[in-house]
């Protein structure tokens, strides 16, 4: 049933007995066994009548579905007519949250391509590593983002052809496309062809490629949105994370387009940027990460935010205190979720009623949970374990020998320690690798973060666990103030804080003031740079 006619995708597919379990019991998970996710998203949805309907929403221009289909299709045309690209071939798309990349991922899927969207920020030597690691050929790239890509050129001997966006050019995309039809004949892909190789942000060190069928797509459609937020035709989604970034992806391309929704692209996100955006085109949706709304809330009396109904978190634990600072000042909950690029997007989470602060929430419906300790044994409730989670979604590493690591006995490992309790709620604990021992006691070090942003002079913050003499390890912050600088009484005013909140063996007992902490593109805490080399100034 395959379409490719480049079978790298397949041929570095982990051995499958290597895989995980796959879970499709819910009725809405049964898909074809032919399938183009992209012609699902964009050309059904016309034919269902919503050509008329706005799909994209920038600054410069509303897209209608069925201009957005036209667009999709002429940068299919340009692919397969003039690059050559065949089913199969990867192709490199570069860019920031804008149509033209929207255009760019739905028209490379619908032609059959494995699509590889890379950060806008990312260096020459960070897309080496992509370009080889897929054997990348074509890649489409915002002339504004070209230079680090024309570095990276000599040392990438797969990417043999460019063509560029926002480029007036003959030869630039937009000129090319012109001269083609508006009508495509799609590529006949099957359910299991790989569409797309998400790379991780680098948490943890090298990122690895996630590969991605075009049921998976779909899959993520069709659990948690309509499970967290019920997303209607009506709706325009918002939010600041990357294309490249699966969470983005969804919130920002995905899931509109599955609701016949319509979506803001925002290509320069800021706090005050995005709550601008909501206010004046009446967003409904927001899909951002918890720094991003600690941010926004002491700004949200300047704008006129009574359109925003559903706010979603993910991309690292969301503390309890950001939460009832951001509900405070909107009165709207915040939908904590848990996904990772592996499983594609969120697969626990809770809204609604069903929220409990603190708590991730319960298993998206299609998806399982349970806690495993060191040996793969289900613990009881109440136990600290490794979350281990399957569903129609999993990790299928490219060629990469950490697929062992990830998925073992049919579940994928996230790499998260969690609890969960009697009424199956899961709680985060930390990155399993960010649990510390010190003199013997096991300390989380979010808990430690979630205590100290409690304090009101405490911008943001980070725990990690630091080599001792004495005791072998122990808590180290290193914490952001939202003014000033530190001293050694605000030193002991906070680790008297923190005793007072949580166990008083937790306290950190170093404090850094620093004046910012290490991220990866999308946002999230590189801890273990802190471990290792601390920060620099």
């Amino acid at each position: 049933m395959s379409a490719h006619v480049d079978m790298f995708a397949a041929d570095h597919l982990p051995p499958r007995e290597e895989w995980p379990e796959f879970l499709f019991a819910l009725p809405e998970l049964q898909y074809p066994r032919q399938l183009n996710c992209a012609v699902e998203l964009l050309d059904a949805m016309v034919a269902r009548g919503f050509g008329d309907r706005t799909a994209l929403i920038t600054d410069e221009r509303r897209v209608t579905y069925a201009e957005l289909l036209e667009d999709a299709n002429g940068i299919a045309h340009v692919l397969r007519d003039d690059l050559g690209v065949v089913p199969g071939n990867r192709v490199l798309l570069r860019g920031f949250n804008n149509d033209v990349m929207a255009a760019c991922w739905l028209g490379a899927v619908k032609a059959g391509a494995v699509v590889v969207t890379t950060m806008p920020l990312l260096r020459a030597k960070e897309l080496i590593d992509v370009v080889n690691a897929a054997e990348i050929g074509v890649a489409l790239c915002d002339l504004r983002l070209a230079d680090e890509l024309q570095s990276a050129l000599p040392a990438c001997p797969t990417l043999h052809t460019v063509a560029f966006t926002h480029d007036d050019r003959a030869s630039g995309l937009a000129a090319r496309m012109r001269r083609h039809d508006t009508r495509f004949d799609n590529a006949a892909t099957a359910s299991d062809d790989v569409c797309m190789i998400a790379f991780t942000s680098g948490t943890t060190g090298k990122p690895k490629g996630t590969m991605h069928f075009h049921r998976d797509v779909l899959a993520v459609c069709d659990t948690f949105p309509p499970s967290s937020f019920k997303p209607t035709p009506d709706d325009i989604f918002v939010g600041t994370p990357p294309l490249a970034f699966t969470y983005g992806l969804g919130g920002a391309l995905l899931f509109p387009l599955r609701a016949g929704a319509a979506t803001f692209l925002l290509e320069r996100p800021s706090p005050d940027a995005l709550l601008g955006a909501i206010a004046e085109y009446g967003a409904t949706v927001c899909f951002t990460a918890p720094t991003s709304y600690r941010a926004m809330a002491p700004l949200v009396a300047r704008y006129d935010l009574t359109s925003l109904r559903a706010c979603v978190s993910a991309g690292e634990a969301l503390p309890v205190a950001t939460r009832s600072l951001w509900e405070n000042a909107t009165g709207i909950p915040i939908i904590d979720g848990i996904g990772s690029t592996e499983m594609l997007h969120i697969f626990i989470a809770s809204s609604g009623s069903a929220i409990r602060p603190g708590a991730t929430g319960t298993p998206v419906p299609g998806y399982v949970a349970c806690v495993l300790d060191e040996d793969g044994t289900p613990l009881p409730p109440g136990s600290v374990g490794r979350l281990a989670v399957k569903g129609p979604t999993g990790c299928r590493y490219l060629a990469d020998p950490r697929q062992r690591d990830y998925v073992q006995n049919g579940w994928n490992l996230t790499g998260d320690a969690y609890l969960m309790d009697d009424d199956g709620y899961f709680w985060y604990q930390a990155r399993t690798d960010d649990m510390i021992v010190s003199s013997g006691y096991n300390i989380a070090g979010p808990e430690v973060e979630g205590a100290l942003l409690e304090h009101a002079g405490v911008l943001e913050c980070a725990v990690v666990g630091i080599a001792d003499e004495a005791r072998g390890t122990i808590v180290k912050a290193y914490v952001v103030l939202r003014e000033g600088t530190g001293d050694d009484a605000l030193v002991t005013e906070l680790q008297d804080f923190v005793k007072a909140r949580i166990a008083p063996y937790k306290y950190p007992r170093a404090i850094e003031f620093v004046a910012e902490l290490p991220r990866t593109q999308t946002g999230k805490l590189q801890r273990f740079k802190l471990r290792t080399n601390g920060v620099k100034a």
